[in-house]
């Protein structure tokens, strides 16, 4: 397999049509984006990949896919152009099969692809069981994960014929297994069963309600920067930043949503981000759209804080504390450039932490994070 290849699997971009024909001026990021027009533009520098996939079968909807991700680019493309050492490139939208299980396999085989050519890929959905596909990417890797879902319901609901509603099945029982870690970041109590989320911690599993989140959102930075797949519903965002989510007018602010997306661009590890649920024919005003647009801003802007970042072998750039807590010896970093947190396990690796580990730890108590990280080693 190789780039040229992925053609048979993509459509071109319509510039004219995303742009209205007006096109884009110098300051806009549509004049800085590598675009699939008539052909596949190199991508060897590009640091982030779009591909749109608007497969909406999975959700139960009558038609294969929507103009969803156009409708996206439309508002991204307008936005100006502040990250000058980020370079994006625009491979169009993966082709829908003739049923939702070919769908599936090439947007697996196209984002397989561009991570093995060390790509960061941003999917743009799309109903959100497409998420199945980004992670058999890695399994066709051979690659084992750490996966980071963000999303108001945990889709584990095995009384819905609908693969949207259950794909998070799959990925924690299906054969074989590729999945190290999965942490869920947002869901709303009143759309779980008590059980389920049992369910959840019996796995060893980490689940975080979006109340807590939205109390101390840095903490979710870690176990983003630890992850190498990221796919957000915007189920989870508020209806007031997102009216095409008609689930719940709770969850979170189009702010805090982008400072996650912030984080996953951060993310040395992070290679793919899927972004799904959207349906354009439910906007108003293309307000998610735009909403969208500013997350992938938000991408590109965690990439160039991403590499101001100096290798964790590189020790003069890191404050160094070692420490005892519960008879553990361990050893904490602190990044000079960007502020934050690596803990050592007693495997000899850094795992990423921040800075409220740091100070449990200086109490004597065992972070949560470092003990259910070592559980899993």
């Amino acid at each position: 397999m190789s780039l040229d290849t992925l053609i048979d699997f993509l459509e071109p971009v319509n510039i004219a049509q995303i742009s209205n024909d007006e096109g884009f001026k110098d300051t806009q990021l549509g004049k800085h984006i590598a675009v699939y027009e008539e052909s596949l533009p190199d991508i060897t520098d590009v640091d982030l990949v779009l591909v749109g996939c608007g497969e909406m079968r999975g959700a139960g909807m009558q038609f294969t896919q929507t103009q969803s991700p156009d409708q996206v680019r439309a508002e991204f493309y307008k936005l100006f152009h502040w990250h000058t050492e980020v370079k994006l490139a625009d491979l169009g939208n993966v082709k829908c099969g003739a049923s939702l299980q070919d769908s599936y396999a090439a947007l697996r085989t196209v984002v397989r692809e561009l991570i093995e050519q060390g790509k960061k890929v941003i999917i743009l959905g799309g109903s959100h069981d497409a998420t199945l596909a980004q992670y058999h990417a890695y399994g066709a890797l051979n690659k084992i994960i750490d996966a980071v879902c963000v999303d108001s319901r945990i889709d584990l609901d095995m009384e819905s014929v609908l693969p949207a509603d259950q794909f998070l099945v799959e990925m924690f029982t299906g054969m074989p297994n590729h999945l190290k870690h999965y942490t869920h970041i947002g869901f709303q109590s009143y759309f779980m069963h008590p059980d389920m989320l049992e369910t959840i911690h019996k796995l060893g599993f980490d689940c975080y309600r979006v109340g807590k989140v939205k109390e101390a959102i840095e903490e979710m930075e870690p176990a983003i920067r630890n992850s190498e797949m990221f796919s957000f519903d915007i189920a989870a965002i508020q209806n007031a930043h997102a009216p095409a989510n008609y689930i719940t007018p709770n969850g979170f602010n189009g702010e805090e949503a982008c400072t996650l997306m912030q984080y996953a661009g951060m993310s040395h590890h992070c290679s793919s981000i899927g972004i799904y649920g959207y349906i354009a024919e439910q906007d108003v005003h293309q307000l998610t759209a735009k909403q969208i647009s500013h997350m992938l801003w938000y991408v590109m802007d965690g990439i160039q804080k991403g590499k101001q970042e100096a290798a964790l072998d590189n020790r003069t750039e890191f404050n160094e504390f070692t420490m005892a807590f519960a008879e553990v010896e361990t050893i904490f970093l602190q990044s000079k450039r960007t502020g934050r947190w690596w803990m050592k396990l007693y495997d000899g690796k850094f795992v990423a932490c921040s800075y409220q580990d740091y100070l449990t730890a200086c109490k004597n108590d065992i972070p949560e994070r470092w003990m259910r990280a070592a559980e899993r080693i």
